[in-house]
């Protein structure tokens, strides 16, 4: 045993240091795959659980939660928990955003009962300062977070103007959320307080609740839901803080968007996974008479199976290794400079510190691990299954990549992929979707071997068939057809780069210029105004609107009322839009996905989102139950709207529907559009003239676009990362496959110079190896990625985010790299012929004699 062992290091190591391009390309190509799908993991958990620690702390000690399906409810069902037998302590909440003087953002406002919150969620509790513990109780004091203080750059005791909606709150900071978590930018302050100053008279958002000693919490919260559905149907929902629906409405958030960045990261461990094979196929084809005359020596079959499996198994465990190292690294990096978003914005007001999770990095080790012994199997096989006799005889080489001649796997995969391709979600993901692509990926590149030998053998045929056939074509085309497998492995390494490429490219510009599209068709008027956010404390009532609408250079304008409606604890709040909408043509006001159905008489239209469709299974033509002004109303599902702005669901209705059921007439955004020949600017001057100008955003719809896919480019920057480095990789793993190609063939080179073929000859014939190779690549690696890109855009979009989009291929950039990959392919090729015909015709047949 030492000394197969020592025997089996020394193979190892002479092997590495005769070839070591193609083991670090290997090796780099599994160790991004793990360290990209690595670092997404540590980041999107970080930010994960630093996110559901925030919502533990405001949620403090609370056994059961009642909140409202609307942003705030009456407050007259307060009395009735409080003094309900099994709860000792109830505690009343007012949640609301507002945005500060001079600052861009909002800012979270917490109201409290100091008296009650003190026994349910203490860390709530301001630490008033200079020990003034009646500041608590002040109607002008606010306590903010550390994250409040930096943002808005005061100190304790200094002033702040807070604005909601036309009005302007200034409230002294009279001291500081000592338990806050980094990151948290909120402000709490008394409840009486905080409804008098900000308009919310009579308003909660939730109600937090302690049990007495005993009660079973479980029993408690459904027969208190039980009994609130019964005496206010459809207003409220009673749940558990941290309790599994909780955590599946934060997870939600951001799991689709998780789940598909790290499958996009898994595509350079399958490059890499391809590139082992591609190394290990073409170090057993070319040590044939080497493994041949161990096996003579005595060496067993098995043990010559298992060092072709140390050889590449040992690539992926250093690629593996480094993979989890450097994705540590990188999450860190991340979160210190980016913050835990992913870009995307799903965990922004956290500040996450990476933590090293054991069992994801060895999930991950095992990934790139075995990728690399998967990679590594056929060849080693192929290797102990060899007679030593049919090993030793010269020119049998392609003998050794037979079996992946065979058509019938393949074809198999391409059956299982479409199939599944048809599959629907699974846990509301598109797990059977990425299954069909890497089926399609493994069941096209085990066709190369059969495209290949029946493509260049009819060429090369056709070619002997000319008049004017000439040596060099003839003698490229010849070899092409009758090594079709070793051609098959440059081709795949082609063909698994250059696909991957353009259906990634494909999915991405195909979703930009539909967001595009979607902005420009969304976006008619000519500036645009907000009050706040849907959450937000401020609206512009009648006055304020009448004010507007009195200003000279306006030809139309459109009011709007957004509020957020919960229609499942376990799904993210869905948006109500309540606005004027043609019913004849509403079009005009929405992107529409098909046509608007007909509204029977006394019905009340609305018109839902395409998420609506997926995550409440909402048809057009049935009835929607939505919680509107305190209770439950049906509508009729009159049409679809494409919207791309929420995965979680959007819905529109009528301005004068909304109005009669809430008796809401305030709004928080609306659109103008100017007179002939006013710009745009001098609209946006004279609203900011009003006293309540100062308060409002605007925005030019150019701004909103430019905005809009500045915000989808920042999100996608890991996916334009990731196809960056497949290309990178894939440019790197056609070069080293070429080149060890090419040097193996330095007696076949000697051979030909001996029988009158010039050095230039024989250069020619590489470089036309190389670029039909390459070219034959290219074009089945767009065809197989512009299928791979329809499921992409057709199936996992849609099962991902709930939306739809148009396809749109960007020729330009597959153009260039498609160019770059030939013309790489092609100079590879002659520079290792160059180092193959280095040594002289002599010298490269000596071993013949």
């Amino acid at each position: 045993m030492p000394a197969l062992g020592a025997l089996s290091r020394w193979l190892l190591v002479g092997e590495w240091r005769a070839h070591p391009l193609r083991a670090i390309v290997a090796i780099v190509a599994i160790a991004v795959g793990v360290a990209m799908g690595f670092a997404i993991h540590l980041i999107n958990a970080a930010a994960f659980n630093e996110f559901s620690a925030a919502v533990k702390s405001i949620a403090g000690q609370a056994d059961i939660q009642v909140s409202g399906r609307e942003a705030w409810f009456d407050e007259s069902v307060y009395p009735r928990l409080a003094s309900h037998p099994m709860v000792e302590v109830a505690s009343p909440v007012l949640e609301f955003q507002v945005g500060a003087v001079g600052k861009q953002g909002p800012l979270k406002v917490i109201a409290i009962d100091v008296f009650r919150a003190a026994q349910v969620t203490p860390g709530l509790i301001g630490g008033a300062a200079d020990g003034k513990l009646m500041d608590t109780l002040a109607d002008d004091a606010l306590f903010l977070s550390p994250a409040a203080l930096e943002w808005l750059g005061t100190g304790e005791r200094a002033s702040v103007a807070l604005r909601a909606g036309a009005s302007v709150v200034t409230l002294r900071v009279a001291g500081s959320m000592l338990q806050a978590l980094p990151g948290q930018r909120m402000g709490v302050m008394d409840i009486g307080a905080a409804q008098w100053r900000f308009d919310k008279t009579g308003q909660l958002s939730r109600i937090d609740l302690k049990l007495r000693g005993g009660v079973n919490r479980d029993a408690f919260e459904r027969d208190l839901a039980r009994e609130l559905e019964r005496d206010f149907p459809g207003r409220f929902l009673v749940g558990q803080p941290g309790d599994e629906a909780q955590e599946s409405r934060t997870n939600s958030m951001s799991r689709a968007y998780r789940v598909n960045l790290t499958v996009l990261a898994l595509v350079a461990l399958f490059t890499g996974a391809f590139l082992v094979f591609s190394t290990q196929a073409l170090a057993v084809i070319r040590r044939r008479s080497q493994f041949a005359l161990l096996r003579v020596l005595g060496l067993e079959r098995g043990e010559l199976l298992r060092q072709v499996l140390i050889e590449g198994a040992s690539l992926g465990v250093i690629g593996a290794l480094l993979g989890i190292a450097g994705g540590y690294a990188l999450a860190a990096a991340a979160l210190h400079f980016f913050g835990g978003d992913l870009g995307a914005g799903y965990f922004a007001g956290v500040n996450p510190a990476v933590q090293f999770t054991p069992v994801a990095a060895a999930v991950f080790f095992a990934l790139g691990f075995g990728v690399a012994l998967l990679g590594c199997l056929t060849p080693a096989w192929e290797a102990a299954r060899t007679p030593p006799a049919a090993a030793l005889k010269s020119g049998a080489d392609e003998t050794a990549l037979s079996r992946l001649d065979r058509i019938w796997p393949s074809m198999l995969c391409l059956a299982i992929a479409g199939a599944l391709s048809q599959a629907p979600p699974v846990f509301e993901l598109p797990i059977l979707g990425y299954l069909s692509i890497a089926l399609l990926l493994v069941g096209g590149i085990g066709l190369m071997p059969r495209l290949a030998r029946s493509l260049f053998g009819a060429a090369s045929r056709r070619h002997q068939r000319s008049a004017a056939a000439s040596a060099v074509p003839a003698l490229a085309l010849a070899r092409l057809g009758n090594a079709s497998g070793q051609a098959a492995i440059a081709l795949g390494g082609v063909l698994a780069s250059f696909s991957l490429m353009v259906a990634m490219a494909i999915m991405v510009s195909s979703f930009r210029v539909s967001l595009d599209d979607w902005l420009v068709q969304l976006l008619p008027a000519d500036l645009y105004v907000q009050v706040g956010s849907s959450s937000g404390a401020g609206t512009l009532g009648p006055t304020e609107q009448a004010a507007i609408q009195g200003l000279a250079g306006i030809s139309r304008i459109e009011f709007q009322r957004t509020r957020q409606l919960s229609l499942d604890p376990a799904r993210p709040p869905v948006r109500l839009m309540a606005r004027p909408i043609d019913p004849l043509d509403p079009g005009k006001t929405m992107v529409m996905r098909g046509l608007s159905l007909p509204v029977p008489q006394g019905a009340m239209p609305v018109w839902v989102s395409e998420a609506m469709l997926d995550l409440y299974r909402v048809k057009p033509g049935a009835t929607l139950a939505l919680p509107v002004g305190g209770r439950m109303h049906s509508f009729f599902v009159a049409g679809t709207w494409r919207d791309y702005s929420s995965q979680s669901g959007a819905v529109q209705m009528h301005m004068s529907d909304y109005r009669a059921l809430t008796r809401d007439a305030s709004i928080n955004a609306f659109a103008v559009w100017t007179a002939e020949g006013v710009p745009a600017a001098r609209i946006e001057e004279a609203i900011r003239a009003l006293p309540f100008g100062q308060a409002l955003e605007y925005a030019r719809p150019q701004d909103i676009r430019l905005m809009s896919l500045t915000i989808f480019d920042r999100s996608f920057a890991v996916t334009y990362l990731l196809e960056a480095i497949a290309i990178a990789i894939g440019l790197s793993g056609v070069a080293a496959t070429f080149s060890a190609q090419t040097l193996a063939r330095a007696k076949e080179f000697g051979m030909l110079r001996h029988v009158g073929v010039t050095r230039g000859q024989v250069l020619r014939i590489l470089a036309l190896e190389g670029g039909a190779l390459t070219a034959l690549g290219i074009a089945c690696g767009f065809l197989l990625g512009l299928v791979i890109s329809l499921i992409l855009v057709y199936v996992v979009n849609p099962q991902s985010f709930h939306w739809t989009m148009q396809l749109h291929v960007p020729w330009p950039l597959v153009s260039i790299v498609a160019a770059v990959l030939l013309g790489a392919s092609v100079l590879t090729a002659l520079v290792s012929g160059r180092h193959a015909l280095s040594g002289g015709p002599i010298r490269a047949v000596r071993e013949d004699w």
